[in-house]
């Protein structure tokens, strides 16, 4: 199975993300009628004295992963992305031209690498230039592991991602038509900003700023860390601006940390609108009350978004 490959049957999706302290898994509903998206799963299962073998198991049989399609969303150190330049190929060998690509650009054999892609939309109003794709890649044993992990635990999965594009299906639901939307998160790896436009991914930049930095006492500290954020996304949304300049981006959305003072912070210190956002304005979070705290709201985001994939049975 290749990165964000998939099935079209049972039940809904089931997202499962691995953490330094445990593992989460998420499901969510979509109904007709409904503004939102509701929210029917957001359990934790805290690594403790459990194996990561054990732990999942347990997390398989209690919610019942066989009758799910189940999704695996990687974490940030665990593959690489790039955006190349497309080959001028057919459809069918674009994966493989990419492939060749891709040998001098990440830090493993390309031999040994599960290869994927993605495509960047151009503008269809400018003169012609050369396309570009973003190219995943992640190594063979990587993947292959994490198979036998899940599937030794009863949880098959279905669909392998990544941190960008669940981020991506979260913007989607909140960008405004016509305009391109920046977000910012940050979990326990560092920070992940993404810039998306009509529901495609055109930007990803890695921060190294991880929660740990956010909560930190020490105000100097602290706000050396919100100096370093802001610096990088003052560059990257100028970069942006210079590649994309048919995008207009209308804001920057931070997603939830449970923290404080950083949304200020920018808004302070950005040209850019500076928004903060609850889950409960994406989501219908009645039958997870917990999801009202923004602590529990940034440990579920990733594996939220990804639940957002709408291929196959309704969830």
């Amino acid at each position: 199975m290749g990165l964000f490959s998939k099935t079209k049957h049972k039940r809904g999706l089931l997202t499962l993300g691995i953490g330094r302290d445990g593992v989460v898994a998420s499901r969510v509903k979509f109904d007709e009628g409904d503004a939102r998206p509701a929210v029917r799963l957001a359990a934790y299962y805290p690594m403790e004295k459990a194996t990561l073998a054990a732990l999942l198991e347990k997390l398989g049989k209690e919610q019942h992963a066989p009758s799910y399609r189940c999704a695996h969303v990687l974490s940030g150190g665990e593959y690489q992305l790039m955006s190349v330049e497309a080959p001028n190929v057919p459809a069918e060998e674009l994966v493989t031209a990419v492939r060749w690509r891709l040998k001098d650009l990440i830090d493993f054999p390309v031999d040994q690498a599960t290869v994927d892609v993605l495509g960047i939309p151009t503008d269809q109003g400018a003169q012609a230039r050369g396309a570009t794709l973003f190219a995943v890649a992640a190594r063979n044993s990587l993947i292959e592991a994490r198979q036998n992990l899940f599937l030794d635990a009863a949880v098959p999965l279905s669909v392998i991602d990544i941190p960008e594009m669940a981020q991506r299906n979260v913007s989607a639901l909140i960008a405004p038509d016509g305009r391109g939307l920046a977000m910012l998160s940050f979990s326990a790896e560092g920070g992940l900003l993404t810039v998306t436009y009509n529901g495609e991914l055109y930007l990803s930049r890695r921060i190294d700023v991880n929660l740990d930095h956010l909560r930190e006492s020490d105000h100097e500290r602290k706000h050396g860390s919100y100096d370093k954020i802001t610096l990088e996304l003052q560059r990257s949304l100028d970069h942006f601006d210079r590649q994309f300049h048919f995008i207009n981006v209308s804001k920057l959305v931070l997603a939830p940390t449970g923290t404080t003072g950083l949304d200020e912070y920018l808004s302070s210190n950005l040209y850019t609108p500076v928004e903060s956002l609850d889950l409960a304005q994406v989501f219908d979070l009645s039958h997870t009350p917990e999801l009202a705290d923004l602590a529990h709201q940034n440990r579920f985001f990733m594996t939220l978004g990804a639940a957002l994939r709408r291929e196959g049975a309704p969830a």
